[in-house]
């Protein structure tokens, strides 16, 4: 990519290296490779991007990567083998008994429920005994399950007469299973040639009690609408939707709502502010929420009195505002874009079980704790801390000297924090460094001084002002144990040039006699990693630091 095209340039916070797909022959690339074919989206829909003076070549190859991605942070469906295989202690019995249909009805469930659907089904075939047992199951649905051997079941590449032979045995097994369904992913069909079909599984799903619901289309049209029967899915405990436009909110029952509703996956779904307000306040028990490349929504104001964690992976334009969640542990922020350079709000208003916030970026987010904005020299007083928080994901560009004079004004936010995960951006445009003299001459800064015992430096290239600022934290760091310096792939060519960039640090005076410094390659380039970000590692809450698992320190072990 052309760095000096100011019109191509990709506006995240992975910095210049991160393009509009992952770089070819990388990680990133590998592990998205070939999962969805090209789409083409029809003279229809080609015409109607023309209409409004978009440019649509390559429009379909980025589709694939979108599609991809979705697909990427999907969480798995149970576990069911292709190759199921039934084994007792013993010999076989010599006698031609069927011992296995002696089994408790309980065990037999438990078995049909691991087998894909189409050969679960099939057991009722085996003997009276058995002809109850499928209808009996909760039932888990994959439709990837019933593709034919070699039509796509592994990439994805599903070829339309096969996602139509996919529809026609998932309406068979709607109608003829009495539910209830434990878990049901229909990721696999054409939705806009039978859009009356999908109401009528929705409408299934409803009434025979599904409880985990994925659903994605295939990516033409991107208008394509869900249908509202959706809000009758009453006995849902986890949702994640993919390239759906979510339906309008006004006008529903005031029943309309997710009771058993703990966790909800927005994947590139366009909604307005007012649908999303309307999800929160419907949804009383809700703990997770998880949203991929927001689209129309660019306030999102979390209210909820359930909420435990909330994931954003490429906020783009978004302004955050935690207005009022009494048990949110978690506010990620994986990733985020501002298209026209501003940052955007994000704000901590009440959020007293906050222990976990990152990545803030003073590129991209502009901090407000309460009702203050916080800038530049801003003194620390009770009203601008979290005392909260005790894992902190900060990103900063060192070459741009304004956004590098926030540093200490955000870690002052943040008292009690424990452990920092800090990256080096690089920019298009450096505007300034600031040198050992600035560092030396700032104000203490009590989670650098008292409580930090852990910091991760990521994207170390050895430059003046990072080491500037890493001499300062070694000298004022107490309580730290260890300092972990990542570079990314391919930064330095040997371990003698690393050896020779981090050396300055040890000419510092090391306030903690405690502390290690530990030096660590990514297994990805630059920017490249943020293609393999997920959900998974930040909705487990026995999980402690999700950020110790993300793409960055693959195979590492800090």
């Amino acid at each position: 990519m052309d760095h000096a095209d100011h019109g191509t340039r990709c506006r995240c916070s992975h910095g210049p290296r991160c393009g509009g797909a992952p770089p070819d022959g990388g990680v990133a690339a590998a592990a998205l490779s070939s999962r969805v074919r090209p789409f083409p989206m029809g003279a229809e829909m080609e015409a109607l991007f023309q209409q409004h003076g978009m440019d649509t070549r390559g429009l379909d190859a980025h589709m694939v990567t979108v599609l991809s991605c979705v697909h990427s942070v999907l969480p798995p469906p149970p576990l069911v083998s292709n190759h199921a295989a039934l084994s007792a202690l013993g010999p076989p019995p010599q006698d031609g008994d069927d011992r296995i249909s002696d089994l408790p009805d309980q065990i037999l469930r438990d078995i049909v429920s691991r087998l894909p659907v189409k050969d679960g089904a099939r057991t009722a075939a085996l003997s009276c005994r058995w002809r109850g047992v499928w209808r009996s199951t909760p039932l888990v649905l994959i439709d990837s399950d019933l593709l034919l051997v070699g039509s796509g079941s592994e990439d994805l590449q599903v070829a339309s007469a096969d996602a139509r032979r996919v529809a026609y045995a998932v309406s068979c097994i709607l109608a003829a299973h009495p539910g209830p369904f434990r878990c049901v992913h229909l990721i696999c069909s054409y939705h806009e040639e039978y859009p009356d079909l999908l109401t009528r599984w929705l409408q299934l799903l409803a009434v025979k009690g599904v409880r985990e619901l994925v659903l994605v289309n295939r990516p033409w049209p991107l208008d394509m609408q869900l249908p509202s029967t959706i809000f009758g899915m009453t006995t849902l405990t986890r949702l994640y939707l993919g390239i759906f436009q979510f339906p309008d909110t006004i006008g529903l029952p005031r029943a309309a709502a997710f009771p058993h509703l703990r966790e909800l996956g927005l994947c590139c779904v366009p909604m307005l502010r007012r649908d999303m307000d309307f999800i929160l306040a419907r949804s009383p028990v809700l703990e997770i929420l998880c949203i991929q490349m927001n689209a129309l929504v660019k306030h999102l104001y979390i209210v909820s009195r359930s909420l435990r964690c909330v994931q954003i992976l490429e906020a783009i334009d978004l302004n955050i505002a935690v207005m009022d969640a009494p048990n949110l542990e978690r506010l990620i922020i994986w990733s985020s874009t501002v298209r026209d350079g501003l940052p955007r709000r994000v704000k901590i208003g009440s959020a007293p079980a906050l222990s976990l916030l990152g990545y803030l970026d003073p590129a991209r987010h502009t901090l407000e704790v309460g009702n203050t904005v916080i800038k530049a020299g801003t003194r620390a007083s009770p009203s601008t801390m979290v005392p909260s928080v005790k894992i902190l994901g900060l990103r900063v560009c060192f070459e741009v000297r304004n956004d590098a004079k926030m540093l200490p004004s955000f870690l002052r936010c943040f008292p009690n924090v424990e452990t920092l995960h800090l990256e080096s951006n690089e920019t298009y445009e450096p505007t300034g460094k600031l040198n050992n003299k600035y560092w030396q001459e700032i104000s203490a800064i009590e989670c650098v001084q008292s409580h930090i015992n852990l910091m991760v430096f990521y994207g170390f290239r050895g430059e003046r002002s990072e080491l500037s600022f890493l001499k300062f934290f070694l000298e004022s760091a107490q309580m730290l144990t260890k300092l972990v310096i990542v570079v990314s792939k391919g930064t330095f060519t040997s371990v003698t040039e690393v050896s020779s960039k981090v050396k300055p640090l040890f000419a510092a005076k090391w306030a903690s006699k405690e502390c290690s410094l530990l030096v660590l390659e990514s297994a990805f380039q630059g920017g490249e990693d943020k293609w393999v970000l997920n959900f998974e590692t930040g909705s487990d809450f026995s999980t402690r630091d999700p950020f110790v698992c993300t793409g960055a320190l693959l195979e590492c072990d800090i």
